[in-house]
């Protein structure tokens, strides 16, 4: 989730009057517009550095999940992308997600397919906290990493109670709820097409997502 910034051209009401005050004029201008300029393309620098210091990295996140027990492995073809999660000491697997980047009009999106885990591991705290979790947080920095700036998923409604665990882990985790796929209205017939059922559509900002999660990979002492 590369900008290019340009700067229009201006013709000053004076060049063509030959006047002694036009070197002053012309000084002023310098002082004031180039300046700024530069002045935000460095805070604009500065708050890139400063983000890429606070959210974690691909190899942290790895690193922290290997520190839990858990295997994790990205796997892309094009726009696609596969991450599995198995046990590092049973070598079962625990769950896995699927997506694409997706080029929209308004930029790139990541776009979560589908986030599984391993049924008879939802009711524990650590798996849908920390297992989930790790897996999301692979898909979200790879999106970030590709220039993506949101993330987007469908809850999926095939039962009421795995549903409302699903909401639950994706509200906690930072995503918000955008609509209700009901498949009782004509504009749901759209998002049922793109995402294969009924659920809630939920969206979140990639960069925000990184900064709420840093605290949870202690990866910097």
């Amino acid at each position: 989730m590369a900008i290019t910034s340009t700067l229009p051209s201006s013709t000053s009401p004076l060049q063509n009057h030959n006047h002694l005050t036009i070197p002053t004029r012309t000084h002023i201008k310098s002082l004031s517009i180039i300046p700024t300029t530069q002045t935000t393309s460095k805070s604009n620098e500065n708050r890139k550095e400063e983000m890429e210091a606070t959210i974690p990295t691909m190899s942290e996140i790895l690193k922290a999940s290997r520190a839990q027990k858990v295997d994790l492995r990205l796997q892309t073809l094009g726009p696609f992308f596969r991450i599995t999660a198995k046990s590092l000491e049973t070598q079962k697997d625990l769950g896995k997600a699927e997506g694409l980047i997706r080029v929209w009009v308004r930029g790139r999106i990541l776009h979560l397919d589908s986030i599984r885990l391993r049924r008879e591991t939802l009711g524990m705290e650590k798996s849908i906290f920390g297992i989930g979790l790790f897996i999301g947080a692979v898909a979200v920095r790879y999106g970030y990493d590709c220039g993506c700036k949101t993330a987007e998923l469908l809850a999926i409604n095939d039962s009421d109670l795995y549903h409302s665990k699903l909401v639950r882990f994706y509200t906690r985790i930072g995503f918000k709820a955008v609509h209700e796929v009901s498949g009782s209205r004509v504009g749901d017939y759209g998002h049922m097409l793109v995402w294969g059922g009924i659920g809630t559509r939920m969206d979140a900002i990639v960069e925000e997502l990184l900064i709420k999660w840093c605290t949870r990979f202690e990866f910097r002492n």
